[in-house]
């Protein structure tokens, strides 16, 4: 028995979750979760107990995952995106021995378990191919009584793009993370958190970003303290009003590329739905433009509480509407057991006002760990636990943050992290690409997008724009490959081959 049993009770005929094709009763998800947890208890799940979940958004999706939390698993979110490859590095790299697949993910799935260690592969709402097994047979022949929930609980392992163009996984971290002895003891621990953050309050919660990030993934959670949800596949603005006003959803995570989407709607319909329903949105992502920021408070009110950070630490700084009404373009102060730290390039601390690195001190001594790979954590650090997420801020007298710039290469589009390592090395193998950078330059809805600077062989003819980035495509996720490309004579870079990617970024920007 789950703790959705409790919930049943209360409110039997209540639904607890629901998307555009299906809708659970608490009942029914205690049904589900109980054989699911028990399911995976009952495979080997090898030493890190590790099962992977590979699929956009959906009821089985939040389920799957929050079913291996219960049973005691390591889940490993993947990114629906990725190609087969990149998903089978995952798999390998993670020792995962169970593979949930959707509709929209089986055919690379099953591209993906070959020579890793996954041993079973689910599935839902596909044909049943061999080597596969669907998702309803799976929880039918598995026993809800016999979920033990005295196991300890386990973190998810996460995955990053990676600097060098391999993703990096590391452990959920503390301040996401519950904890407790057992899996009984780290329900009720997330329960009275969440009620204690909440005032008391459940709510009803909408899930819009996919549940591969660590915000909308943590959020399916909330069913443990009785928070009915809503989910949304793929993001639409109006779709997702329309979900606000009919359900009278009161919170939701979003980016800041959601917000513009939703600006960028018809007045006219934008009016003809009810959203006075939402008291809190949280949003993270990517640094948020003011005027959209502003724009946003104007139309729902003062309910936006912003989180800066990243998914191997957490947030790292929050700030409420209040606040940035009083701190405009602010991400907020630092969060224990976090604090903010301006250097200069030598690692000295600046005075308030003053623009420098930003870094920050985690006072557990934690910091930036990478799941097998000590050395990574070490170069993530210029202290023990003093680690940064590569931007350059100043901060003000009363400790608000202001991020005005990155001085590491990863690009921020729709929230969404991308390394352009990974694009510069598959274009570099390109014949006719002598040489490559790619950079984050402006874009409206997205923040920015990826752009490569390329120069062209001069023994071969050159060919479009659209060719050299089809190609890149044919080679890795869209999302990690560039939207435009230039053609340039010179990169600039120094005599020990260094680019100043700063520099290339600062005439798209000025």
């Amino acid at each position: 028995m789950s703790f959705a049993k409790e919930y049943a009770k209360e409110n039997p005929e209540e639904i607890a979750i629901q998307d555009a094709n299906q809708s659970l009763t608490w009942d029914e998800v205690d049904d589900v979760l109980s054989r699911c947890g028990s399911g995976l208890q009952a495979l080997d799940l090898g030493p890190d107990n590790r099962v992977a979940v590979f699929a956009e958004n959906s009821v089985q999706t939040a389920l799957a995952n929050l079913g291996g939390l219960i049973g005691g698993a390591s889940v490993v979110p993947v990114n629906f995106h990725l190609t087969g490859d990149e998903v089978n590095y995952i798999l390998q790299d993670s020792g995962a021995r169970v593979l949930f697949v959707g509709p929209e993910t089986w055919e690379r799935g099953i591209e993906a378990i070959k020579n890793s260690s996954v041993h079973t592969l689910v599935s839902w709402n596909v044909p049943v191919k061999d080597g596969m097994v669907d998702w309803i047979d799976w929880l039918s022949k598995a026993d809800p009584e016999g979920l033990d929930q005295t196991v300890p609980p386990k973190p998810n392992l996460l995955y990053t793009s990676g600097t060098t163009g391999r993703p990096k996984g590391t452990d959920l971290p503390p301040t996401m993370f519950a904890g407790g002895e057992t899996v009984e003891e780290h329900v009720l621990n997330y329960k009275m958190g969440f009620l204690e953050r909440s005032g008391g309050e459940v709510g009803k919660q909408l899930v819009v970003g996919p549940m591969y990030h660590t915000g909308p993934l943590s959020a399916t959670r909330n069913l443990i303290a009785g928070t009915p949800s809503v989910v949304l596949g793929r993001f639409n603005a109006e779709a997702t009003l329309e979900a606000i006003a009919n359900h009278k959803i009161t919170s939701c995570l979003m980016v800041p590329t959601h917000f513009v989407r939703l600006l960028a709607l018809p007045d006219d319909v934008k009016a003809s739905y009810d959203v006075s329903s939402i008291n809190a949105i949280s949003h993270t992502g990517s640094k948020c433009p003011v005027d959209v920021k502003q724009s946003m408070i104007d139309w729902f009110g003062p309910v936006f509480l912003e989180a800066y950070g990243a998914s191997e630490v957490g947030s790292t700084c929050m700030i409420t509407s209040e606040e940035w009404l009083k701190y405009p373009g602010s991400v907020g102060k630092a969060l224990p057991p976090f604090v903010a730290k301006i250097l200069d390039d030598e690692g000295n601390e600046l005075p308030a006002n003053t623009e420098g690195r930003l870094f920050f001190e985690d006072t557990t001594g934690r910091g930036v760990i990478y799941y097998n790979d000590p050395e990574k954590s070490a170069e993530a650090h210029i202290a023990p636990g003093v680690f940064t997420l590569g931007e350059i801020a100043y901060m003000n007298e009363d400790g608000y943050v202001f991020i005005t710039d990155r001085f590491s290469d990863m690009v921020v589009s729709g929230g969404v992290n991308i390394y352009p390592a990974e694009a510069e090395q598959v274009l570099i193998e390109h014949p006719a690409v002598l040489d490559v950078a790619c950079i984050g330059v402006p874009n409206k809805e997205m923040g920015e997008e990826l752009k490569a600077l390329v120069i062209p062989r001069e023994d071969i003819e050159t060919p479009s724009e659209e060719v050299v980035i089809a190609w890149c495509r044919e080679k890795l996720s869209h999302y990690k490959c560039p939207r435009t490309l230039e053609f340039v004579d010179d990169l600039g870079r120094n005599t020990m081959g260094k680019i100043n990617k700063r520099k290339l970024r600062a005439p798209y920007w000025d």
